[in-house]
């Protein structure tokens, strides 16, 4: 399919980037923070002397256009891509495929869709915030806030800290869906679930390992810091969001669908799941239409790649949550992951992710059936990527082949 670009880039517009107005570019304000910054992301820096960035170069336009040329109805990985490569050392905005593959309209550029985990970034920014104006403790049992929610006893659950409900340490066991299989959740994908009764099947559960002991990546964390902000504020998460972050970033296109809600509201593009035919090949399945209530504060966002490249940096540039309560945020937990055995990677709302050449960047994937989202980009704000594709098998145990040429050249030096 035609690949459609807007490239930007240039010395007026590295300058208006990183002096400009617009909070999605904003680099760090020179000073303490933004040293303990670059030094994370380049390595150790003398005292006073500020690290180059890491990115100094345009973004390879000739190689994004190639990652994304070919999406559409005829391609098996992906019916169409969003794209903004941004930050400090230049720009580049480009969309490609069909937002429908019935009429074969082609993609929107300010299309929403569903963002999936990239939700959980926006909730941990809000309980940092919480933090920073001293209602929640971090190192504080969550039972504190919540009591009666983990129930202690010979097989209860020891104190689980607010931290580690962030950094995905609790312990704490998923509550049990309808089946891992697409077959099952698309029929029951317009079932409303209460959060409270997942959080009820999962306690009932038991816990899985002592807290602080391993890292499993979990929604129930997450739906239970939704819980914990609402108690918090007083308020409902989806109107605690939208005041906190929402309103003040203008961000008009982000929202939390009510919880009967099963449509996309505005433009956006249908997404499609691949299933297997009886007779062999594949067909695709719409699967724009679903309730999401059961991933709530975990993964029931609504955005737009431009609205997500806004939030990513303002939150990068310590605009979102102040600078003492964000490194949790680029900060991993000294444990092992659950299920692989290696390093944990998660930190509070985000992931670590290491480049093959060594480069470390910060981000959220998020999936739901048929979309595909990733929001990061490195510590200085030289270089962020914010994509929606939409994968015809978004919840595979494989990174989309689209998705990972996107990265690929986001990332080229």
């Amino acid at each position: 399919m035609k690949v459609r670009t807007r490239t930007l880039i240039g010395t007026a517009l590295v300058l208006g980037i990183a002096a400009g107005p617009a909070v999605a570019h904003a680099a760090p304000a020179p000073g303490p923070a933004a040293a303990a910054s670059t030094s994370q992301a380049t390595g150790p820096v003398s005292a006073g002397v500020t690290a180059p960035p890491v990115y100094t170069t345009p973004p390879d336009a000739a190689a994004l256009r190639k990652a994304i040329a070919g999406v559409g109805p005829d391609n098996k990985d992906a019916t169409a891509a969003l794209v903004r490569v941004g930050g400090t050392s230049g720009r580049w905005v480009g969309s490609s495929g069909v937002a429908d593959v019935r009429t074969g309209r082609e993609a929107i550029d300010g299309a929403r869709f569903r963002a999936g985990s990239v939700t959980k970034t926006f909730t941990a920014a809000v309980v940092l915030q919480l933090a920073a104006e001293g209602k929640v403790d971090l190192d504080e049992p969550v039972q504190r806030y919540l009591p009666g929610l983990l129930p202690a006893g010979p097989k209860g659950f020891e104190p689980v800290s607010v931290r580690q409900l962030l950094n995905y340490t609790s312990g704490i066991q998923p509550a049990e869906g309808p089946g891992d299989s697409f077959e099952a959740q698309y029929a029951h994908r317009f079932d409303v679930v209460d959060p409270h009764a997942l959080i009820a099947e999962a306690v009932a559960k038991g816990p899985e390992f002592r807290p602080g002991e391993k890292q499993h990546y979990l929604n129930i964390d997450y739906t239970i810091l939704g819980v914990l902000i609402e108690k918090l504020t007083g308020t409902t998460y989806e109107q605690a969001l939208s005041t906190r972050i929402l309103k003040p970033l203008g961000l008009h296109h982000t929202s939390i669908p009510s919880r009967g809600e099963n449509r996309i509201a505005g433009p956006h593009h249908h997404g499609y799941q691949a299933v297997e035919k009886p007779g062999g090949g594949t067909s695709l399945v719409d699967v724009t239409e679903w309730n999401s209530s059961s991933n709530w504060a975990a993964g029931d966002l609504i955005s737009t790649t431009a609205d997500l490249e806004k939030f990513t940096g303002a939150l990068f540039g310590g605009r979102v949550v102040p600078k003492a309560q964000l490194e949790e945020m680029f900060t991993v937990p000294v444990v092992k992951d659950s299920e692989s055995g290696k390093d944990a990677v998660q930190t509070a709302g985000m992931k670590r992710f290491v480049l093959p050449d060594g480069t470390m960047v910060y981000g959220k994937t998020g999936s739901r059936y048929g979309y595909s989202t990733v929001i990061g980009g490195t510590r200085d704000l030289s270089r962020t990527l914010v994509y929606s594709v939409n994968a015809t098998d978004a919840k595979g145990q494989d990174m989309n082949k689209v998705a990972y040429g996107i990265v690929a050249a986001a990332f080229a030096k």
